[in-house]
């Protein structure tokens, strides 16, 4: 316990640097980020604090766009026990979301009836990775569940406390037995 312990505070060490050395303001819980909306809103992640997050970097133009109907069912599914998916477009993995926020919120509404909250465009790899993902990539951090984002629809499940619980890569599906038994497990009723 102490050796985790050591390593999570070295994590975030690390992770305080690097913000600051970018001019950037430490952070030592996802809730301390503050992101753009689709819509250009300030949105507290904070105000999120006691719900399960379902966090995804989505694209419009991949393989696995088709997912945004299985995060919207989920949505549907599990928000009255308290899910809420916050889906990042990200033009990170051959250009396949190149539009605006406007093209996006359009695409995504009229193809695939999303109604969770979806943020401006960030980068979620390379030099210039946003801090959100650099923390939650951080495997200092979070040693389970960190490492490089390697695809669109890259997933992260996080508890009600704002830890990562889980991450899933692009190849399981929304709709997958067990992303589904996590989220029972979080969200328990029904």
């Amino acid at each position: 316990m102490r050796r985790r312990t050591w390593w999570h505070w070295l994590g975030g060490l690390i992770m305080a640097g690097t913000l600051m050395a970018r001019g950037e303001s430490p952070v030592s819980s996802l809730y301390d980020f503050t992101m753009k909306d689709i819509d250009g809103r300030e949105v507290k992640l904070s105000d999120y604090r006691g719900k399960v997050l379902l966090i995804v970097n989505v694209a419009s133009q991949c393989g696995f766009t088709k997912q945004y109907a299985g995060l919207e069912a989920l949505y549907q599914r599990y928000r009255e026990r308290g899910l809420v998916v916050l889906g990042f477009p990200s033009n990170d993995f051959m250009g396949q979301e190149p539009g605006t926020e406007a093209e996006i919120k359009q695409f995504c509404t009229l193809n695939f009836g999303v109604t969770f909250p979806l943020f401006a465009k960030i980068s979620v790899k390379g030099k210039s990775i946003h801090p959100l993902y650099a923390y939650l990539t951080d495997k200092s951090i979070h040693p389970e569940h960190g490492g490089p984002i390697s695809w669109n629809f890259n997933k992260f499940i996080i508890d009600r406390e704002g830890r990562v619980v889980a991450r899933f890569g692009s190849r399981t599906a929304p709709e997958a037995p067990e992303m589904a038994a996590v989220l029972d497990r979080l969200l328990p009723g029904e």
